[in-house]
């Protein structure tokens, strides 16, 4: 129950919700509504989390114009953003590390939910896990979000799903998941046996194949800002540039006929 935002705010959020819903534009409700409606934990929410496909957020953000909403068009290059009054509503069609954005699984996988007296959907608990993971800014880090998640609704999950969202990032699965061991040893079993002896194995892998010969720093992938260091003055090539090649050149290869690699570089 939100009890520290004004009626007025509230109000702006369904109005929102239902111009999109009387509209026939798909969305998603996220953010900590999300998460409240996967673990019972709210937090008080500054703006209204909505998620949507890049073609369908265009679509959204003209509808909000059109009935006096004030709007702002990509916004960091993964969302617009729109405004009633000072009360905000975020229509996110991407990421900011580029490749944890909307697409159609998670859609495919939403779940029914209500939110402000409005039925809708919300993301799968794997893509919001997914999408979290990847979050470890000075100012921003939902480690605890995704530790409670998989407390509540971790038997739930699609693990095969989930470790191919993942894909060569595994080890930032792996360190989210020995987390939750670290927080919750009693239900260690939440996580599937299979699971953590698959990633193990692989960091044991890793181990045995050394360093890198390319020097490059990841974790500009996690946080452009904090690793910012590395590569302006520590001479090191920069993760997320990096990883806009890699997956491009994995595309070409597909489109070639060639076999990706099993799951990237360690």
């Amino acid at each position: 129950m939100e009890v520290r935002r004004s009626v007025a705010e509230l109000g702006a959020r369904t109005y929102a919700i239902q111009l999109l819903t009387d509209a026939g534009i798909p969305f998603l409700v996220g953010g900590a509504y999300a998460f409240a409606h996967y673990t019972g934990l709210y937090r008080d929410t500054k703006d209204l989390d909505l998620f949507l496909h890049r073609k369908d957020g265009d679509r959204a953000v003209e509808l909000l114009a059109r009935h006096e909403w004030r709007t702002e068009s990509e916004v960091h290059g993964w969302l617009h953003k729109a405004f009633w009054e000072d009360f905000l509503v975020d229509l996110i069609y991407g990421s900011g590390n580029g490749f944890t954005a909307v697409d159609d699984a998670w859609f495919e996988h939403a779940v029914p939910a209500q939110v402000l007296g409005c039925p809708c959907r919300v993301p799968p608990a794997e893509e919001i896990f997914w999408s979290k993971a990847f979050v470890l800014e000075r100012e921003r880090y939902d480690g605890h979000e995704l530790t409670h998640l998989l407390l509540k609704v971790g038997p739930t999950f699609d693990w095969q799903r989930l470790l191919r969202r993942f894909d060569r990032y595994w080890e930032v699965l792996l360190s989210h998941l020995l987390f939750f061991r670290f927080a919750y040893p009693s239900d260690r079993a939440t996580v599937p046996e299979w699971l953590m002896r698959e990633l193990l194995a692989r960091a044991n892998g890793s181990v045995d194949a050394g360093n890198w010969q390319e020097r490059i720093c990841r974790g500009r992938i996690l946080s452009k800002v904090s690793y910012q260091v590395d590569v302006d003055e520590w001479g090191f090539q920069d993760g997320h540039t990096w990883d806009k090649e890699e997956r491009q050149r994995e595309a070409d290869s597909v489109a070639s006929g060639e076999a990706p690699g099993l799951h990237g570089p360690h």
